[in-house]
């Protein structure tokens, strides 16, 4: 008994070592570079620089306004949403409510390869604009409105997080509350403003902050737009200073610093004062069946917001379907071709970089399943004093940047074992003169979607009985031959929709990609996209290409996904 006691117990510490190694240690590096002094002692003149700096302050205070207009946006597209789908009837809405979420399978950062070809001065919207009549000369939206267009592409992207929390907090809501109010002579503006939204207050709240803290440490989509004044942007260009310059480390612990701070106001001001009903719902809510001409105008409704979300995935897919330079002062491009799409499976850097995040990727996901299965077993199975901390730091990097986390893995390389002069230079390297980053790329994509595989495996061994397990110990299995052959097989729809999804996610991964890959030939497939699309002829399309291929991978993924967990799904994303 005490050696089935001890195994875990060493599994567990093992677990811990990881996390500190690959998870705490990247990100104590990055905050202790922001407050570390030429002579190696404390300081806060880096710090207090960034807001010295007026270029950096200004690229602080963009990001703010980005993080907040995004997520005032969202608050705008997804509640009116919300409300339709969780409190009426009306046609189609099945289909609507599954197609509200489509923008999840784009990243924003692939999307504004399209938007350039409907958003620039001679773009498909200005073109049309200008036939109509209604200008005599194209605006350029990306040259002088980057700052909207990248609220506009993000927000478009985003919603469907905080339509996801506001639909789940109406449907908990128990009707008989509105029931009294309304007989007590309460409008509706004033049943929505006093009784339901400081109900749902909290759902919003969760889906807000992932907006925000998304949208403000965003780094691929500025970069599209070739935005230069925000944070992640001059993080970005400040990665290759990192060995003489502390700056970088005091713009990154600063984004850090500021992320949490604006989740503890945010906390403050409007989690602060919860409002809780007695039960869940003392009377099944039902909804309420629109009229005719009211059940049109919802329909309108979700497919103007479905209409705008999918513009940027029209425009890649026409991109990539477009000879080069036939969409230009035109609505829609005026010759059509499939060359890309061939190019993108035979282009040197394309087919490379596919080569690069498939290796990667694997690797990626076969760490995450092998330790995923044991975290997941130490929660559900065993009742270790500790599990509930384990379970914790595997769900951090939900909520930790990947762009803090992808400068903390370059400052690993700089430091002892991997630095200069140390045991281990060069199997490790980021910045070197020749660099090594695969494996640094392997544990960061494996990090940062460690929570799916973790969330997966325990929502199948809590619907998985323990005793088929300790029945085939007591005829002599011992521990891992018990869990190998009974409790992986049971457990196995749900491994493969977590390794699906954590496959699929790392190979559009971007932060870690576009920071940790330095040279061409260590790309990933978003490192790749990102330089194509600034390269001349036919290299926009061929990202575009890519971008399509990526979309259908992802989609392809979390539609088999959804088919073997069903309604269990969204336990993987629960933190």
């Amino acid at each position: 008994m005490r050696r089935r006691t001890l195994t875990p117990k060493v599994i567990m510490i093992g677990l811990f070592a990881f996390f500190a190694a690959f998870l705490l240690y990247p990100i104590w590096l990055t905050v202790q570079g922001g407050f570390e002094s030429q002579n190696g002692g404390f300081t806060l003149h880096h710090i207090a620089s960034v807001f010295q700096n007026p270029v950096l302050r200004d690229g602080f205070l963009n990001a703010v306004g980005i993080a907040v207009g995004t997520t005032v946006l969202c608050i705008i597209i997804a509640l009116p949403l919300a409300t339709l789908s969780a409190r009426y009837t009306f046609p189609f809405k099945g289909v609507f409510s599954a197609m509200v979420l489509v923008p999840l399978i784009l990243p924003p950062f692939v999307g504004a390869i399209g938007l350039h070809h409907l958003l620039g001065k001679y773009g498909a919207i200005n073109t049309m604009l200008v036939d109509m009549g209604l200008f005599s000369e194209g605006y350029d939206f990306i040259g002088n409105g980057g700052f909207w267009a990248i609220v506009f592409i993000e927000a478009l992207h985003l919603y469907p997080i905080l339509y996801l929390n506001a639909t789940a907090s109406l449907a908990n809501l128990d009707p008989a509350l509105e029931e009294a109010a309304e007989n007590l002579g309460a409008s509706s503006w004033q049943r929505f403003r006093q009784i339901i939204l400081p109900l749902i207050r909290p759902g919003l709240f969760a889906g807000a902050t992932i907006v925000f803290i998304w949208s403000f440490t965003e780094l691929g989509t500025p970069l599209m737009f070739d935005y230069q004044t925000v944070t992640p942007v001059q993080i970005f260009n400040g990665i290759k200073e990192m060995n003489t310059s502390q700056q970088p480390y005091a713009l990154t612990a600063v984004m850090l610093f500021a992320a949490i701070m604006f989740y503890l106001l945010g906390k403050m001001v409007f989690g602060g004062k919860a409002y809780a009903m007695y039960s869940k719902a003392s009377v099944q809510s039902s909804t309420e069946k629109l009229s005719t001409f009211r059940g049109w105008l919802a329909m309108a409704v979700f497919a103007t917001v479905i209409g705008l979300a999918i513009l940027p995935h029209i425009s890649v897919l026409f991109t990539s379907l477009a000879v080069e330079g036939s969409w230009y002062k035109s609505v829609l491009p005026t010759h059509w071709t499939f060359d890309h799409f061939e190019g993108a499976l035979s282009h040197q850097l394309a087919v490379g970089s596919i080569r690069n995040s498939l290796l990667y990727s694997s690797l990626a996901v076969v760490m995450d399943l092998f330790i995923g299965i044991l975290i997941g077993y130490i929660i559900v199975r065993t009742k270790i004093r500790g599990r509930n901390l384990l379970d914790a730091f595997s769900m951090l990097p939900l909520a930790v940047p990947g762009l803090v986390m992808a400068f903390g893995y370059v400052a690993m390389t700089l430091r002892w074992p991997f630095g200069e002069g140390d045991p281990l230079e060069g199997i490790i390297d980021v910045l070197g003169a020749n660099p090594n980053p695969m494996l640094l790329l392997v544990i960061a994509y494996g990090v940062r979607r460690l929570p799916y595989i973790v969330r997966s495996t325990v929502a199948g061994l809590e619907q998985t009985s323990g005793e088929l397990e300790e029945a085939a110990m007591n005829l002599g299995a011992g521990r891992i031959r018990a869990v190998r052959t009974i409790i992986i097989p049971l457990i196995m729809a749900n491994l493969i929709a977590g390794g699906l999804l954590a496959f699929s996610f790392a190979m559009l991964e971007v932060s870690d990609s576009l920071i940790l890959a330095q040279r061409e030939s260590h790309y990933p497939i978003t490192k790749a996209i990102y330089i194509l699309f600034e390269r001349l002829g036919d290299g926009p399309y061929i990202a575009s290409a890519m971008g399509v291929w990526g979309m259908a991978l992802l989609a392809v993924t979390l539609i088999g996904a959804s088919v073997l967990m069903g309604k269990k799904m969204g336990a993987i994303f629960r933190v």
